[in-house]
């Protein structure tokens, strides 16, 4: 199975260009969209997203994942195998908390470049050729130096911001539900207060709330609502969780 997550939105023929290198180099291969509207060249946010949504999938699960500002530029590009599954894409932080947080991962820098390079689409040019030979079952050893680390690296923490916006309006940020007890407060910005609701049918309509979304992330939200529009939030908008006095 290959996985592709991206920054390349549906409107373009990126995808499509992906997709027909990787027909021909995994024949046969499932192909899985998992989500093409990444923020923008934002890979911190990209790389917070990957891990969350990762587990879902099964091991030696391919994900092609790019989201790549410095192509063409002097960033390396990776493969990764993390808790049995195998990442490809650029050296820019994007691989790398997913890595860092399963503990067990081995590292290949992609040393091989195609006769036919672009410039500016090593996903097409680049990393589909080598997630295709993976996920055809041919390891491209060739292709590659093992490494020890990254070169760029996020710290793997939770993050905490907004780092997606779904198009009902929900606001994903990067801190893992598992780290929040249902009586905590988040706060938004440094200002707004925002209390816990187990489920949307907890509370009432129109208002505001945070909760754990499906993927263990917590999801600032409004009933039957959208909390992007009615709190003006947007990709990297500060959350935090309000600190309570030791006698509180």
């Amino acid at each position: 199975m290959i996985v592709l997550f991206t920054d390349f939105g549906w409107q373009d023929p990126y995808v499509g260009q992906i997709k027909a290198v990787l027909s021909q180099a995994a024949p046969g291969a499932p192909i899985v969209d998992l989500l093409h509207s990444v923020a923008n060249f934002n890979a911190h946010a990209g790389a917070v997203l990957l891990d969350a949504l990762a587990g879902q999938f099964p091991p030696g699960s391919v994900f092609l994942a790019v989201v790549d500002p410095g192509v063409g530029g002097p960033r390396g590009a990776l493969v990764v195998e993390a808790a049995g599954r195998w990442y490809v894409g650029p050296d820019n932080g994007l691989l790398s908390i997913v890595a860092a947080r399963a503990g067990d991962a081995r590292y290949w820098h992609i040393d091989w470049r195609p006769e036919h390079l672009s410039a500016s689409f090593h996903g097409r040019d680049l990393f589909a050729p080598i997630a295709g030979a993976i996920a055809a079952g041919v390891f491209p050893s060739d292709k590659l130096t093992s490494i020890t680390a990254p070169e760029v690296h996020f710290d793997p923490a939770d993050l905490p911001r907004i780092v997606y916006i779904d198009h009902y309006g929900n606001a994903w940020t990067g801190l893992r539900g598992g780290l929040m007890a249902d009586e905590k407060v988040l706060m938004l910005k440094g200002q707004r207060r925002l209390t816990h609701r187990s489920t949307y049918h907890a509370a009432a309509k129109d208002e505001v709330f945070w909760y754990v979304n499906s993927v263990g992330l917590v999801e600032i939200a409004v009933n039957r609502g959208s909390a992007a529009e009615q709190l003006s939030l947007a990709i990297g908008d500060l959350v935090g969780i309000e600190r309570r006095a030791a006698n509180a």
